[in-house]
């Protein structure tokens, strides 16, 4: 057999076994789902990859919105497994008014007359409710379990700023719940403060005190408050959730010298108080990074998104580059940073809102029966 028919008998090949699913471990995971109909040994062998070889991690979602009617809105997506960003393009879907989002799987509109809200990883489905009993304009809400919580927020002609009510997704009706501790009354609002919801639990933190309280979903009860504040000198605090686990992200220094920014675990005991045990420290060339090209301060603007093991910080001043943090289970933190390939000089005329979803394949397969697509943006460099 001459050298060219060895060789074109080698192309013809079929791949199996190892090299395909260190093949497709290299795929991203949009490009898997057409992949895992190819054939049953395929099928199998993307299963295999994902478990073994390269495991489908958590997408943060950018949101961005016409900020006018009809409010339009397009999606992003950023899958740390591939380092790509995804364009998504859902079924459109028209918002009455301005898309939020107060913790990092939760995405809700709040209008006079009606409530909505998405807790699927890629948001295509939304509930609709009828507004809380009391109108806000910016308050706490959060998904916990089978019920949305919203407190706080209320207008001033409100009999009760410090109000609180859940809605039973199952019964669909909307339950009082015991007010915010009077000590809040003064910083009620999502400027004032960062939220997070682990387990049964919605902690409360005041982002320049580091002052936070806590509310069981289950009791209705209101504890605290704790005291976040340690030996270091810490002026502005956000918090997240990684695994269960609940986590703050600190800036350390003052507002005229930024020393430098901290990741740490929070355990808050009942009878003992809090526990911080620190996880990370943001290396240097990062800090700067999240100032951006103005070297703004980073009081007060910086934001993040937790998902899974991950933990997106952001400068909403600056949001052209974003430092992630992947706290590993072995301990520590492994940083980079990523371009946010949805900023441009069209895109700083809309809104822009943040949050993230635990993406599989199945969800994937199924937003595809729903007509919804997804192309591959770019690839972006990334620094660590």
């Amino acid at each position: 057999m001459t050298t060219m028919k060895v060789k074109e008998k080698e192309l013809d090949e079929p791949i199996h076994g190892d090299i395909l699913e260190a093949t497709l471990s290299h795929v991203p995971l949009i490009y898997l789902v057409p992949a895992s109909y190819v054939s049953k040994e395929w099928n199998g062998a993307v299963s295999r990859s994902l478990r073994h070889i390269n495991p489908v991690k958590p997408w943060l979602m950018v949101h961005t919105q016409n900020p006018r009617a009809p409010h339009i809105t397009t999606t992003y997506a950023y899958d740390p497994r591939s380092l790509v960003w995804i364009e998504i393009h859902p079924p459109q879907i028209k918002h009455t008014s301005a898309l939020r989002s107060s913790h990092s799987t939760l995405l809700y509109t709040l209008s006079p007359t009606e409530f909505s809200f998405s807790i699927d990883p890629l948001h295509l489905t939304w509930h609709h409710a009828s507004s809380p009993r009391v109108w806000r304009v910016d308050p706490i809400v959060a998904h916990m379990g089978n019920h949305i919580v919203v407190a706080g927020g209320a207008c001033d002609f409100e009999d009760d700023p410090l109000a609180v009510e859940m809605y039973d997704i199952e019964s669909h009706n909307w339950i009082k719940c015991p007010s915010m501790p009077e000590m809040m009354k003064d910083t009620t609002t999502l400027v004032w403060l960062s939220i997070v919801v682990v387990g049964e639990f919605l902690y409360l933190m005041v982002k320049n005190t580091g002052i936070m309280y806590s509310f069981n979903c289950k009791t209705m009860m209101w504890q605290g408050p704790y005291d976040l504040r340690g030996d270091e000198s810490v002026f502005y605090y956000a918090m997240g959730e990684v695994e269960n686990r609940l986590v703050a992200v600190g800036i350390l220094g003052d507002a005229e010298n930024v020393k430098g920014v901290k990741v740490w675990e929070v355990k808050v005991e009942l009878k003992l108080g809090l526990g911080m045990v620190e996880l990370g420290v943001m290396p240097k060339e990062m800090v700067v990074k999240l100032r951006g090209e103005s070297g703004s301060e980073l009081l007060n603007s910086i934001e993040l998104v937790s998902i899974g093991n991950f933990v997106y910080v952001y400068n909403v001043l600056e949001p052209e580059e974003m430092v992630v943090c992947e706290v590993l289970k072995r301990g520590g933190c492994e940083w980079w940073s990523v371009k946010n390939a949805v900023v441009n000089d069209e895109m700083r005329m809309r809104r822009m809102v943040l949050s993230g979803g635990d993406v599989g394949l199945e969800d994937l397969k199924s937003a595809a029966l729903r007509n919804c697509k997804f192309v591959l943006k770019q690839l972006k460099e990334v620094e660590r």
